[in-house]
């Protein structure tokens, strides 16, 4: 029986389009008994490989087609070490397995060069238990059988032979149609003839079908960022690299029949499984003689009696008297105590630690030793959502520390454990289904402009598929039928749709094992950084310990702000009715959670009271449960309105009034509706999130007669059973919100009662955001908070609050080092500096230059030395060169210290020239420049009132729709903006035009805006360095970048006849556009594409822009508007290329008696 043994998945990345699932389900249907994986230097799909073919009854062989190092895996000079040939490994049994993964981590960690390498060396170390294949046209004996050196390639070959032993030592021929391959395959049946080495065959398989070589392509296309069909140096050849029946094979070398059996031969040989769920903690050493159950168990209780006092509540007792035995009978005791020990060891060194994450804060046991410090009793968490007897997979207790100082807690466990033992984890960047597209149609060689458009198409969908955005687009279905091109570009791109493209490390993910890492998992490098090369759910299957060290920056802001306050935050009352006023006024800027517009409108209408109505709040305020947003709060307000399917659910629903708003409601729907344990609960409750049906419709039935027992009927039961369906895949935990909506509360807790204190650990956390630091600065103003300019005598490195000041930090002035900070305030110990001599004079360090002296002086922090910034500008050459002088002399001695007087001037006469201050305008430049803030003013001051009176949009909210599929702002809406231009960058169009991309900033962030070259032409006037500028456009988001306007027109600065923003308010009269035309009186006679709406606000209006952008050209669009009988003529950006897609779909949408086509 044929097995294919040198095959190339999806993980090969990049280089093999084969998807696991499909490629395992290919060769069950070709008849396939067996089957290997060898992606290229890594072994990232083992694990998803020996799963898929497992569930389909097929053997999985794992393997790897290394790199080898020309010399050794230590040499690495481009001149002689850049080339490097292939050898595949396969696993016969464990121990070939912990020798392959030790190979490929090696060839990582200690002989990567452009791929990762191994050497003879190790090669000869770690050969036990493997079968080596002599593998393609890049391996040795081949390379050296097409440079004519015969003699070379048999000693190789009798080499391998030697350190793998005859019977696992393979030659390896492939037959695609290669004329290279015919000369190798001819020369390697000459050394088997003269060694006796035996042959095997293989196929080489990147692609399951013979069809799926174009999709190869298109893959190697993406990685070089090539266009099909130019020389990326990666082409195949050809279209024969596909999965091959036996038949095929046989047929292929049907004058070497010995080589297709000798594949059977290598899988009878090849015998590795996996081994799941048999957890193996790393061993946590206690200092005590008593086991360590009963030492967990004497630390739980003793923290039951710190928290609840001598006589806690019986149930309390209980309750963890029941979680100590599960954790004892799952064997995690253990899991606790090292998690627990560097808990403690975070808060005994003053490292800020969460109050809680993820279900692990509903355990009693984690709070009472001190893992977690919400009460799970108080808010009636479950333990069981964190764990049961019938949970499968392994606890996970996720834990967050103060951004800053996370390494420090990560540095302590690996010091513990010891490095070898501790590694961070890998995780893919996928082929989205948008970015699929993009790619693809860069591939395809398609106009940037088109692939957007058919990008756009696709609805924004919590984690839609290309199959479901044609199912539910109709402009997409449409275009795919008109178009052949875009219907290859959706085609294709549905192919590699969801395919690892790259691989990254974890956030937060760090595994910790009782073994070194590398004995149990293979390891990659990223970035310098050891990682695993399985992913996080792959470590815990496989019984890993895998931690989540989170760094939140919160817990900085909030550390920071309270210990200037002089507050311990763990001991604030958490019934403040002031604190959630804050929230009910929806005045939550700079609030954990609770920042974005949506959710602030959220606020005012729910007007919370309590922490549960926090909870609910963070957990209903996502793509999914957000329907039942406007339910949950007139029930609020009017608890009559609540209406239980049965009684027996009021006690469950009570608190959110009655939505299901967690997935521990559902647990305990299924608990007291129908008799569920917890835990069998719980698994049902994933089930249904995953919407594996055939889990669920033999639940029903089970629920259906549990309830029956209740007195609930068939009817009320299914339909509760469908009700929890449907929210289960949405429904949150709600330990998880719980312990955020804590830490939420606390941030408004301090901006509350300390704002000033609050605002400046806020800002210091965000400083590498202009966009953030600009938005909380406007807070400020908004709070009564003064924001100071940088003061050499006040300031510190971050930002500080002096009363209801709010000191600008010295690490935010741009050329100003952090040691030459450290010197500033280090010497003002010895006093105030008392001018700009004074200062320099103190400050002749290492640290110390005249270019960030300069920049203290523009950002103003010198203002209180006596002397404007003009005086200390002109002033400071002379002075540096005077002291530099005068250290010089010191230095070698020319002059003595006490030469020079005594005096504070050292002897040497210094005189402020005599000039005046710059222009207002001016400082507040030098400011933005130094500081990329205005700090003592703001050019749109004097605009404010009248923005917001025109109901312009501000960058903040703009910017929120970027990650924020609930935000007041979407792709394609129509948008107006007034900033001050920050930057203009001019590009030329292929067609030789100008076009501008023009950086424009209000009092809350900036945007870029793109200015097309015919309204560029019309409005060059208003595109000045700092000039204030009115833009219209329309707003375009794109994954992972940040949104941009595409400007329709633009206005100089607005005044009180200045154009409303649409829908805002009231149309005006608009002002003349300088990129339009008036139509004549005799519209018939008007070349033109003319669309009619109802009004300026008909929601048809944005549906039909999609459909016109995809066809640009240089016909005119114009709209007209049923209630005011008013044309509107388009920007020339917007003007089209007629043709009967369009114009039938524009029918089709908005009716062939509003769509007119004059030519």
């Amino acid at each position: 029986m044929f097995t294919h043994l040198h095959l190339h998945t999806e993980f090969s990345l990049l280089d093999g389009a084969c998807r696991i699932e499909q490629l395992v389900l290919r060769a069950k249907e070709l008849g396939m008994q067996s089957l290997a994986i060898t992606d290229h230097g890594n072994m990232y799909g083992a694990v998803d490989f020996y799963k898929a073919c497992k569930k389909h009854g097929i053997k999985p062989i794992i393997g790897c087609e290394v790199y080898v190092a020309p010399r050794t895996r230590f040499d690495k000079e481009k001149a002689l070490d850049k080339e490097y040939n292939h050898l595949v490994l396969l696993c016969k049994n464990e121990t070939g397995y912990k020798n392959l993964i030790k190979l490929v981590s090696l060839s990582y960690t200690e002989g990567y060069y452009y791929k990762p390498r191994v050497d003879r060396d190790i090669l000869e170390k770690y050969h036990e238990g493997l079968v080596c294949l002599s593998a393609c046209l890049a391996g040795e004996i081949s390379q050296s059988l097409l440079s004519r050196d015969y003699d070379g390639a048999k000693s190789a070959a009798l080499w391998y032979q030697s350190v793998f032993g005859s019977e696992n030592y393979y030659l390896e021929i492939q037959d695609h149609g290669i004329d290279e391959q015919k000369t190798v395959k001819d020369g390697i049946l000459r050394i088997s003839a003269d060694t006796g080495i035996p042959v095997v065959a293989t196929n080489d398989v990147h692609y399951i079908e013979k069809a799926d070589s174009r999709v190869q392509q298109v893959l190697i296309c993406i990685a070089t960022n090539h266009i099909l069909g130019e020389d990326t140096g990666l082409e195949f050849h050809s279209d024969e690299f596909y999965l091959k029946s036996e038949q095929e094979m046989r047929s292929m070398f049907a004058d070497v029949p010995q080589a297709i059996d000798n594949t059977a031969v290598i899988a009878e040989k090849c015998d590795f499984d996996f081994e799941f769920g048999n957890t193996k903690l790393p061993y946590f050493e206690i200092n005590s003689p008593m086991s360590h159950f009963d030492y967990f168990r004497q630390e739980c209780f003793n923290g039951l009696h710190r928290r609840y006092g001598e006589n806690p509540p019986k149930e309390y007792e209980e309750r963890l008297e029941y979680e100590l035995q599960t954790v004892d009978k799952m064997g995690y005791t253990d899991y606790y105590l090292i998690v627990s020990d560097f808990v403690h060891f975070a808060k005994s060194k003053g490292i800020p630690v969460g109050p809680g994450r993820g279900s692990g804060a509903g355990s009693l046991a984690a709070y009472c030793i001190g893992i977690t410090d919400l009460d799970p009793m108080k808010y009636n968490l479950l333990f069981e959502r964190f764990l049961n007897p019938e949970r499968v997979s392994m606890p996970d207790f996720d834990i967050d520390f103060c951004y800053e100082r996370r390494q420090e807690v990560i540095d302590y466990v690996t010091e513990k454990y010891g490095a070898d033992h501790v590694a961070q984890i890998v995780t893919f960047g996928t082929l989205q289904t948008r970015a699929a597209i993009r790619d693809v149609g860069r591939t395809m060689g398609m106009s940037y402009a088109s692939v957007d458009a058919v990008a756009k198409l696709v609805p924004n969908d919590f984690k839609i598929t290309i199959d479901e955005a044609v199912r539910k687009s109709p402009q997409l279905r449409s275009l795919m039928n008109e178009s052949s091109q875009v219907k290859e570009l959706i085609e294709t791109a549905r192919k590699i749709e969801g395919m690892p493209r790259n691989t990254s490390t974890h956030a937060a993910g760090v595994v910790i094992t009782h073994d070194p890492v590398s004995s149990y998992v293979p390891l990659a490098t990223n970035d310098g950084l050891v990682v695993t090369q399985y992913i996080m759910t792959t470590l815990e299957e496989l019984g890993l310990l895998k931690m989540d060290f989170l760094g939140l920056r919160t817990l900085t802001v909030i550390n920071d702000a309270a210990t200037e306050a002089g507050i311990d935050i763990n001991k604030i009352p958490i019934d403040d009715q002031n604190v959630y006023k804050l929230f009910a006024r929806g005045q939550t800027e700079g609030i954990f959670q609770f920042e974005s517009s949506g959710m602030k409108q959220m606020l005012t209408n729910l007007k919370p009271t309590c922490l549960e109505h926090l909870i609910a709040a963070t957990s209903l305020y996502r793509p999914g449960p957000a329907k039942q947003i406007d339910t949950f709060i007139e029930n609020s307000h009017h608890p009559e309105k609540i209406k239980y399917a049965t009684e027996l659910l009021e006690p469950i629903l009570k608190d959110t009034f009655g939505c299901v708003v967690y997935q521990e409601q559902v647990m305990q729907i299924f608990r007291v509706l129908a008799g569920y344990s917890y835990g069998r609960a719980d698994v049902v409750r994933r089930a249904m999130s995953k919407k594996k049906k055939d889990v669920m419709e033999a639940e029903r039935k089970t629920f259906v007669e549990g309830c029956g027992k209740n007195n609930i009927s068939a009817e009320t039961a299914n339909a509760i059973f469908d009700q929890m369906s449907e929210f289960a895949k949405y429904a949150f935990n709600k330990s998880h919100a719980a312990c955020y909506a804590l830490v939420a509360y606390r941030t408004a807790y301090l901006k509350t009662y300390y704002p000033a204190q609050f605002m400046a650990a806020l800002l210091t956390s965000v400083l590498d955001s202009s966009n953030k630091v600009a938005r909380y600065t406007a807070e400020c103003k908004r709070l009564g908070i003064k924001l100071a300019v940088p003061d050499i005598n006040t300031s510190v490195k971050g930002f500080s609050a002096n009363e209801n000041v709010v000191n600008y930090g010295l690490l935010g002035i741009k050329n100003i080092g952090s040691e030459f900070i450290n010197d500033i305030i280090k010497e003002r110990e010895n006093g105030k500096y008392k001018s700009l001599y004074d200062f320099c004079a103190r400050l002749q360090t290492a640290h110390f230059n005249r270019r960030a002296a300069e920049s203290l002086i523009r950002c103003g922090a010198l203002d209180s030395l006596g002397a404007n910034r003009r005086q200390m500008l002109q002033a400071l050459p002379p002075l540096v060169s005077n002291l530099d002088d005068i250290r010089r002399k010191t230095m070698y001695g020319q002059v003595g210290f006490f030469d020079l007087g005594g005096d504070d001037s050292f002897g040497v006469e210094f005189e402020m020239p005599d000039v005046p201050e710059f222009p207002r305008a001016e400082l507040l430049k030098m400011e933005k420049e130094m500081t990329g803030l205005y700090l003592s003013g703001h050019p749109l001051d004097k605009y404010n009132k009248l923005i917001e009176k025109l109901g312009y949009a501000r960058t903040a909210d703009l910017l929120e729709a970027e990650n924020n599929s609930l935000s007041v702002y979407k792709d394609g809406d129509e948008v107006a903006l007034c900033g001050i231009i920050t930057n203009i960058t001019i590009k030329q169009t292929k067609a030789g035009q100008n076009m501008a991309f023009v950086t424009v900033e209000d009092m809350l962030g900036s945007v870029e805006i793109v200015v097309f070259p015919k309204v560029l032409q019309a409005c060059t006037r208003y595109i000045i360095p700092s000039g204030v500028i009115t833009v219209f456009g329309t707003l375009s988001v794109e994954e992972e970048k940040e949104p941009k306007i595409l400007a329709n027109v633009i206005y100089a600065a607005p005044d009180s006849n200045s154009r409303p923003a649409k829908g805002k308010m009231a149309a005006k009269q608009p002002q003349k556009a300088y990129n339009q035309t008036s139509l004549p009186q005799n519209k018939s006679k008007k070349r033109g594409l003319f669309l009619r709406f109802s009004s300026e606000n008909d929601e048809r209006i944005k549906k039909a822009v999609v459909i016109t952008s995809i066809f640009e050209g240089d016909f005119p669009l114009c709209f007209y508007y049923l209630d005011k009988k008013h044309y509107d003529m388009q920007p020339n950006s917007m003007f089209v290329q007629p043709n009967k897609t369009m114009i039938s779909e524009l029918e089709r949408l908005l009716g062939k008696e509003n769509v007119a086509l004059i030519e």
